[in-house]
């Protein structure tokens, strides 16, 4: 099968499209016939060894895939050969086929677009779990996005409004703003224009937002932190922006605020039921046509190194997408 291969930690550069043989599959794992893939950040990061996971050389990267179920290890029920679903595998996406612990496999309706589900469920179920269970986001809350164009950025601008949130979204560019407009934002920061903190309180009527939503980290951190309100949530999504930032904890004194960690990928492996739910949640807003993923760019397995490219730019708006078959 063909498959993108990282034999050498580095850019994209590093990776080469190769044949290699079909994954083989073990008790309580599943294979699929990989239809499409989705691009995430993570994908950028674990490739130059940046990431909290480090495969082992050489590895097929690509986080999550949907196509069809073409062999089940022993042990597994939920699912049948010729069964459209996604796989959440962490690596092994970029290939023809792929072979996934079957407790993140799960299964799709028929004649539902392989494209649409391989982008959907770590940008939106990242986004549902951070401001579902991680910041208790309520009707009426002010929630502000920032990287509000990227892919997470725009399932928490969708999922926010869904809730009964005022979104305030922040992102780099006119264009990202539009777009972050369609998804049902409300209010707009332009930071490569104005200073966040600045729009956030006259936005607000100097009050300050209820939740900020931050994928971006790096200089915005601080600013985003000090737009919180009282009793405020800054929920650390990832670090986009390239730096780690450092917060002065007096900030959350001063406000009765928190800072909370949002590792979806850990939640699911650790709470399978309340991913679970969640996912039906996501689900079903999505078969009701109230999310509707935006997906701008599309790039055969071929040309795989334009995805992490565009990803790593920051000028992606929406998801990214590897189509491997039809």
């Amino acid at each position: 099968m063909r498959a993108v291969v990282c034999s050498e930690l580095g850019g994209p550069d590093k990776l080469a499209l190769k044949e290699i043989e079909s994954p083989v599959v073990g008790p309580g794992q599943v294979k699929l016939a990989v239809h499409a893939a989705s691009f995430n950040f993570l994908d950028t990061l674990i490739i130059r060894g940046l990431y909290q996971d480090r495969p082992d050389l050489p590895f097929v990267p690509g986080a999550e895939a949907a196509g069809r179920v073409v062999e089940l290890g022993e042990g597994v029920t939920h699912l049948k050969p010729g069964q459209a679903a996604i796989a959440l595998a962490g690596t092994g996406a970029f290939a023809e086929e792929l072979v996934a612990d079957a407790r993140r496999v799960l299964p799709i309706p028929e004649g539902f677009s392989m494209k649409v589900a391989a982008s959907f469920a770590t940008a939106y179920g990242t986004s549902h779990y951070a401001l579902a269970q991680q910041a208790g986001l309520k009707p009426g809350d002010t929630l502000l996005v920032l990287g509000a164009a990227g892919g997470v950025g725009l399932a928490a601008v969708e999922l926010g409004r869904l809730m009964g949130a005022t979104v305030i979204a922040a992102a780099s560019s006119r264009e990202k703003l539009d777009a972050a407009r369609e998804a049902g934002a409300s209010e707009f920061i332009n930071y490569s224009e104005e200073d966040l903190r600045t729009r956030v309180k006259e936005i607000t009527d100097g009050r300050g937002v209820d939740v900020v939503y931050d994928p971006v980290g790096a200089e915005l951190a601080i600013p985003a932190v000090r737009s919180l309100a009282w009793g405020g949530r800054y929920l650390v999504i990832g670090f986009a922006g390239g730096g780690i930032p450092e917060l002065p904890l007096n900030l959350l004194l001063l406000k009765g605020a928190s800072a909370v960690g949002v590792f979806w990928g850990a939640w699911v492996q650790r709470d399978p039921a309340g991913a679970a739910a969640s996912f039906r949640q996501l689900m079903s807003w999505l078969a009701s046509g109230e999310l509707r993923p935006n997906i701008r760019e599309c790039y055969p397995l071929a040309e795989f190194e334009k995805g992490f490219i565009s990803l790593q730019s920051r000028k992606a708006v929406g998801k990214v997408v590897l189509t491997v078959a039809d």
